[in-house]
């Protein structure tokens, strides 16, 4: 047995689905406007996670998703896959908000190639259904759950079949009943799904709905209602997956502030009358304890150092470690890990004077309830007006940067501000920052370093450089939150930009990550 504190993952891998092929499991979640997309994670235990790959290099190619012209796809982009392997296909069903399609991936191995078409309509937190008699399904909604019969070939509704809500929040509603997920044991049919609902209370809970069949009622109570001691901030959003074993386990996520929304796992047992039960009273354990089926295997690490040490595949294509995403669609003629070995290398041939609308921003996910991450700067090819440095990027940004003006080197600090936690839906990070501070740099090369505090929700980030071997405070402790207008959680990027000319160009080297606690 294989024991690991809840979460199993402290880091933002929102609308987790969870399947099993053999002894082996296999995670799907939401990745939004961060490019390549929909990770998918392996595991032989539940607990310990890697990679497998992304779905998907790019979804569109829309000038959102390009970042051009004013508009992006930040709290957009994928939401909510559903996972499923029927007769040796492996299927990926999620929505596009910006897009408002639904997409359709099927591989024959997880690690793909993925193939990508759309089905007619779109289904909002959707999740597929294959059911005994080769009938196909999808449950889908918000506040009003519905069950359509999709045909065979899943490109659109049946003609004539079944199509009925099933479920429907009468409560005075914020975002009532959604994060829909459907199996069938023992001949009943299980709908979990999440609810918050009113508004003032934030509190996610999650309900099971039970049906002996499809076209029956659908009966349901609260299965989960626990915030484990933290903020009111419940606990949801998920399904369940059992171990070669037979023994049943749910999967959930939770709001951890601005790390973002953070799997759990718990022992799922069953009452008399079927529906599903955890823990002790109903809470969620704070230790959980799986059967492993490879007790041997070394996982790679989902966060990492890179020495950007690389090299072109028989096509001419590099794959970075899989643990960095870009922000947006990559524009790849203007960066480089060939160049100069050793380096990240970032050309600058757009002005821009504000974050959010950068190309080419590497990121990496922050992991709590602490973590660190360092790199080099070399700005020797910078122009008057740039930038080059590393943030933790979120809506309300923060960030430490080497800059020339007038052929002078500098350092500052800057950030973006958030108007006020209880603002959601804040779409003042299109604002140009605030630079707290700015100080004179003898020379154009400097190691730059961000620390992520989440304890106890603190959220917080600092920003170093080193100097003759010691780390220096610049600027301000930054407050950090998560909100609706990038609904994701903070993480680690890279970034270089032009404010005046272009032709520049940043190497970024030997960056460092580090999960801990340790300050400065």
């Amino acid at each position: 047995m294989n024991t690991k504190r809840n979460p199993i993952l402290y880091s933002d891998f929102p609308d987790p689905d969870i399947i099993r092929v053999e002894d082996t499991y296999y995670m799907a979640s939401t990745t939004m406007h961060f490019m390549p997309g929909c990770d998918i994670l392996r595991s032989y235990d539940l607990m310990n996670w890697e990679f497998v790959t992304h779905a998907y290099g790019t979804l569109e190619d829309t000038p959102g998703h390009r970042l051009e012209g004013g508009k992006h796809i930040y709290g957009q982009g994928m939401w909510a896959p559903s996972f499923r392997y029927h007769d040796g296909i492996f299927y990926l069903c999620f929505t596009a908000n910006d897009t408002h399609k639904t997409y359709l991936m099927t591989a024959r191995d997880p690690a793909g190639p993925w193939r990508v078409e759309n089905i007619e309509g779109f289904y909002h937190d959707s999740s597929l259904f294959f059911d005994d008699d080769g009938k196909v399904y999808i449950v889908y909604g918000n506040t009003e759950l519905y069950l359509t019969q999709l045909r065979t070939d899943l490109k659109g509704p049946l003609e004539g079949g079944l199509h009925r809500r099933i479920v429907r929040d009468r409560g005075a509603l914020h975002l009532g009943y959604e994060g829909s997920h459907l199996y069938k044991k023992d001949g009943r049919y299980y709908l979990f799904t999440c609810h918050i609902p009113a508004w003032g209370n934030e509190r996610k809970t999650e309900d099971c709905f039970i049906a002996d069949s499809l076209e029956g009622e659908f009966r349901g109570q609260c299965v989960i209602d626990d915030d484990m001691g933290f903020y009111n901030l419940g606990v949801a959003q998920g399904g369940m997956v059992d171990t070669p074993e037979g023994d049943w386990y749910l999967f959930m996520f939770q709001d951890r502030g601005a790390v973002g929304r953070v799997p759990l796992v718990m022992p799922l047992h069953f009452d008399e009358a079927g529906y599903p039960t955890i823990g002790e009273d109903g809470k969620v354990p704070v230790r959980v304890s799986v059967p492993g089926a490879r007790p041997d295997h070394v996982y790679q690490p989902l966060n990492g150092s890179d020495d950007f040490l690389y090299r072109a595949d028989k096509n001419g294509r590099v794959h970075l470690k899989p643990f960095w995403q870009f922000n947006h669609n990559s524009v790849d003629s203007l960066w480089s890990v060939t160049e100069r070995p050793g380096a990240f290398r970032v050309y600058m041939e757009e002005l821009c004077d504000n974050l959010p609308f950068v190309h080419n921003i590497l990121t990496q996910r922050s992991y709590g309830p602490a973590c660190a991450a360092w790199v080099t700067v070399d700005g020797n090819g910078m122009k008057d007006g740039d930038y080059a440095g590393i943030c933790a990027w979120i809506g309300c940004y923060g960030a430490i940067a080497l800059t020339r003006d007038r052929g002078e080197y500098y350092l500052t600090m800057f950030a973006r501000p958030a108007v006020d936690e209880t603002v959601q839906a804040d779409r003042n990070f299109l604002n140009p920052p605030v630079e707290y501070e700015r100080i004179p740099l003898s020379a154009s090369k400097v190691t730059l370093k961000v620390y992520l505090d989440f304890r106890d929700k603190k959220d917080t980030a600092d920003f170093f450089y080193e100097d003759s071997g010691t780390w220096r405070a610049l600027g301000i402790s930054h407050r950090l939150y998560f909100k609706l207008d990038h609904f994701t959680g903070c993480r680690v990027g890279l970034f270089a930009y032009a404010t005046r000319q272009t032709g520049g160009c940043a190497d970024f080297m030997k960056f460092r990550y580090q999960i801990g606690e340790e300050n400065g």
